[in-house]
């Protein structure tokens, strides 16, 4: 006879949830006897207030083990002892085990509301969405819902919670900004509640309401202070002291010619511009209350005119098409040194053999580009590309990639009279743009500076203290001043502690990990910083290293010791990012070249930052400025094929484009979504484009409706240079994938690697790189070129080998001896007058072909801006390129090296920019014999003819 079957049991658990502010509660447990559950368990649901609940089936058993977590790696599982339960309804509160319903008689009240205020007094948004889930509810559709305009700075919204008591939520400004708590979204409950800095406060106050009127009259400000420059004076005050409302302060002014000014501000801060010079005026300040009470008495201070020199004015962008403007690309630190008392050699001075050359790493800077703008506007560039400017941080770290405070210009490039202000308005008043490297993936090994910064283990024993620089608490590293106590520049005294800090989070802090340095000296546990060493906070940074290049952990691992890798979908490091770009987009800069691009969820790039970048561009200098900001991404792409490796992901043509489907309102998760959604699409599901290709002869206007926003650095044809054909052809092929090809940034080498991942300078010779260049500067893209390959500077050096050899020996040498003299330049293209060593630079052939090449250019709009095709075409890189807009029609047939015949054109006189020479067309076919290696056709139709005198090579 079979056994009766035992009669099921089970248990309702009650979590008390109160003290521990998760927004979501799991119960992992087994029963008596049987398996766990998968962690993290099952999701409990909202019981009542502060408590959820899950009723578990435990057939035979008789009581249960279990554990509560948040889903996110939160635990509390008794002190490591689970919880110990038995059948029936139970409770758990703060560890303490009951038996009772704790919601009995207190079910949700149907129809709960929840009035929200969010302040948007730190982000300037002019508009709020709220993105909510009431409690075991469904979230709304992104961007959410929009939120009322209450009083200044705040807004609110009522939602009607049905029988929740609570919700999650998150906030946005409707144009992919988004505030959600760090990625833990908000634990809302019913009532009234504000958000604030990310502070909920429940059942507050309503923070619009008005205060009853105060009729006492406010305290005068304290502590004026004026400072002034030769035209202008800023002038600040202490707030009232009186706990009465001032509403804003009454400035009289007097003094000079201009009379007497009196100013209602609401601020404590009052800039006061287009004064006279030398000359002291008197400002007294009073407080005003929201009644329009005046203090009795006022505060004073006066100010002279003309007492030091006045600071640059901020820049405006040039806001031109980029695609006119070819790149020239130079280490600022490397490139021409206009002041050598900010020259630093750095903690790798000796070792690298810089010290024996005199040639430290921090050589050139501002002033010294400032001095050569002239060069390379001879030279016929119209936009230098620069290397990273924030202040930088490691033992070797001219090139300016390891930045430590985004916040701050690094004074290793500045002089008097040459800050970076007045670089970009030197350059903008020649004509010349300035694209700024940016760097959003990492910072230096010693993270970034107001946002996160790791302590080491150091000791400053018989072995170590050469390393240690004793501590100087009154001293903050900047990179040029020299610390008082250590002597030195790169002084780290603040970075070490002997002591375990508060908080540390590296295990084994001090203890010696059995190794030895190169020196022998002993090696200790958490004496540097790495993603595994447990000093950086999992919120702002990543805690592994790259394993699959091609794989998801290449957008949250480090790429290396020295860049500590930030967690970009975090919240607050997007503010700190965007913040710090924001300081340098409006200074005026033209650009942003992004390094390391593809280390970033696209998902992240089109929700954050480059929205950020064209609200804060259109905000400062309007709509056409921001549509013509050129933001160019390094997506290193080390393969030859179209598609890197199969990986879309990884691939540069993949930035170009929006997102085409919704992701979760969290940046971890979309990132996570997008990867696995677009790998799952594959190559062969990737939107395609006709911006690059002409429809037949004709230009049509390009759809730019996908654009994300981010154009790229042609990797595909820089990893193929070796050799023109190559390059060419393998541009062609990847050009349909590419939101808008004629945007490219085309360039042979670099600071990094030459083509086929060389890690040499280019050195295939000096008709090689003619034909490289004629390509480039006639092909669809913008030519750039890496500072001295007109001359053929370093070629076949090694490009980079950090502090192991001497930067002399290197791709990365220093330039200005080649630009030693004087040299003007009115015109680009062209020197108006050159001395010195400096005008035998300008006599090089490269020099005269690149002259010209760019004379060319400038002045066939085809070359610049049009669509290409090849269509109807013989030849090896033979092509036609056509644009048109108002009364431009510019029709240019173009061959490199080799003979071409064209079919299927438009009749009519074409005359060669190159010769001067003239073919009438009537059959609609034009045919052109081979120019020969570096030299080259452009038949223009009805064009100008003949353009600049025949050099080297264009002949």
């Amino acid at each position: 006879m079979e056994p009766a079957a035992a009669e099921a049991n089970t248990a309702t658990v009650f979590y008390y949830t109160k003290t521990k502010n998760w927004s979501s509660t799991y119960l992992h447990y087994a029963p008596d006897g049987g398996s766990w559950t998968t962690v993290p368990g099952t999701r409990m649901e909202t019981a009542c207030t502060d408590w959820v609940k899950k009723t578990v089936d435990l057939g035979a058993a008789t009581g249960l083990a279990a554990t509560f977590n948040n889903g996110s790696g939160t635990w509390d599982n008794n002190g490591g002892n689970n919880y110990a339960l038995g059948t029936g309804t139970i409770t758990v509160k703060d560890g303490v085990i009951a038996h009772s319903d704790p919601c009995a008689g207190t079910g949700p009240v149907e129809g709960d509301k929840a009035t929200v205020y969010y302040s948007t007094a730190t982000t300037g948004w002019t508009t709020t969405n709220i993105h909510y889930a009431p409690t075991g509810g469904s979230w709304t559709t992104a961007p959410g819902v929009g939120m009322e305009s209450a009083c200044a700075g705040w807004w609110k919204k009522t939602l009607d919670l049905g029988t929740a008591t609570s919700l999650k939520a998150a906030f946005n400004n409707g144009n992919g900004v988004w505030d959600n708590n760090n990625s833990a979204d908000y634990a809302i409950p019913a009532g009234t509640t504000t958000v604030k800095d990310r502070t909920v406060t429940k059942d507050a106050k309503d923070p619009c309401a008005a205060e009853a009127p105060d009729t006492r009259a406010p305290t005068v400000p304290a502590k004026v202070t004026a400072s002034a420059t030769h035209t202008s004076i800023v002038l600040s005050w202490d707030a009232s002291t009186d706990d009465k409302g001032v509403t804003k302060y009454q400035v009289t002014r007097t003094g000079g010619t201009k009379g007497t000014t009196v100013t209602d501000i609401g601020s404590t801060v009052l800039s006061d511009t287009g004064l006279e010079e030398k000359t002291t005026y008197t400002y007294t300040v009073k407080a005003v209350d929201a009644a329009g009470n005046t203090s009795a008495a006022s505060a004073e201070a006066k100010a002279t005119t003309g007492e030091k020199a006045p600071e640059p004015a901020s820049g405006t962008p040039l806001g031109t098409d980029p695609r006119k403007d070819p790149i020239y690309f130079v280490l600022t630190a490397r490139f021409h040194d206009g002041d050598s008392s900010n020259n630093r050699g750095g903690g790798q001075h000796t070792k690298s053999g810089n010290a024996a050359n005199n040639d430290p790493m921090f050589r050139g800077d501002f002033k010294g580009l400032v001095n050569r703008l002239d060069y390379i506007k001879a030279l016929g560039f119209s936009a230098v590309w620069i290397t990273p400017v924030v202040l930088n941080r490691s033992d070797y770290d001219y090139h300016g990639y390891h930045g430590y405070d985004f916040y701050k210009v690094d004074p290793r490039l500045e002089s008097t009279g040459a800050s970076y202000q007045d670089l970009i308005n030197a350059a903008h008043a020649k004509g010349m743009k300035i694209y700024q490297d940016v760097v959003y993936n990492h910072s230096s090994r010693w993270g970034a500076k107001n946002l996160s910064t790791p302590k080491v283990y150091g000791v400053r024993d018989s072995q170590w203290s050469w390393y240690y620089d004793e501590k100087n608490e009154g001293f903050e590293y900047d990179g040029l001043t020299v610390e008082p106590k250590s002597g030195k520049s790169y002084y780290n005294g603040d970075l070490w502690s002997t002591a375990e800090p508060t908080g540390n989070t590296c295990v084994n802090w001090g203890k010696p990990t059995g190794g030895k340095s190169a020196e022998g000296y002993t090696l200790y546990n958490c004496q540097w910083p790495s993603p595994t060493s447990g000093m950086f906070p999992k919120a702002y940074y990543h805690q592994c290293w790259i394993g699959n290049w091609e794989g998801e952990d290449a957008r949250s691992c480090w790429l290396h010791e020295d860049l500590a890798d930030f967690d970009t979908e975090n919240t607050a490091v997007q503010n700190y990012l965007i913040g710090a770009y924001d300081k340098y987009i409006d200074m005026g800069v033209d650009g942003f070249r992004v390094d390391t691009a593809v280390h970033i969820p696209r998902v992240t790039w089109n929700r954050r930052f480059l929205p950020a970048i064209q609200e804060r561009v259109t905000q400062k200098f309007g709509a056409e400025a921001a549509k013509n900001f050129f933001v160019f991404g390094e997506v290193a792409a080390f393969v030859n094929d179209k598609w890197n490796r199969g990986s879309v992901n990884h691939s540069a043509q993949f930035y170009t484009w929006k997102e085409r489907k919704e992701y979760s309102a969290d940046d971890e998760k979309a990132a996570l979504e997008q990867f696995d959604y677009e790998n799952g699409q594959g190559t062969g599901n990737q939107p395609t484009s006709t911006n690059a290709f002409l429809n037949g002869n004709s230009y049509h206007t390009p759809d730019h409706s996908r654009f994300s926003g981010m154009h790229i650095i042609d990797m595909r044809m820089h990893m193929n240079f070796g050799d023109a054909q190559n390059a060419y052809g393998n541009g062609k092929d990847s050009d349909d994938s590419v939101n808008d090809a004629t945007y490219n940034v085309v360039y042979v080498d670099s600071h990094d690697y030459g083509p086929n991942k060389s890690s040499n300078r280019y050195g295939e010779g000096t008709d090689a790189w003619a034909e490289n260049m004629s390509l480039m500067w006639t092909f669809r893209g913008i030519p750039t070129l890496y500072y001295g390959s007109e001359i053929e500077f370093q070629k076949g050096q090694k490009i980079d080998c950090g502090p192991t050899c001497a930067l002399a020996t290197t791709g990365r040498a220093y330039y200005g001896d080649h630009l030693a003299g004087s040299v003007t330049a009115s015109d680009f293209g062209k020197a108006d007058s050159a001395s010195g060593q400096v005008a035998t630079t300008l006599s090089q052939p490269l020099v005269k072909h690149l002259q010209r090449l760019n004379q060319i250019r400038r002045a066939v709009p085809a070359l610049q801006t049009g669509q290409y095709s090849t269509e109807g075409i013989s030849g090896q890189m033979a092509f036609k390129r056509r644009y048109t807009s108002g009364s431009t029609d510019s029709f240019a047939l173009v061959t490199v090296t080799g003979g071409a015949t064209y079919d299927g054109i438009p009749d009519g006189t074409y005359r060669d920019a190159v010769t001067g020479d003239v073919k009438t067309v009537s059959n609609g076919t034009l045919s052109v014999g081979a120019p020969g290696k570096g030299n080259l056709r452009v038949y223009v139709l009805n064009g100008p003819g003949k353009i600049g005198g025949d050099g080297p090579y264009l002949k």
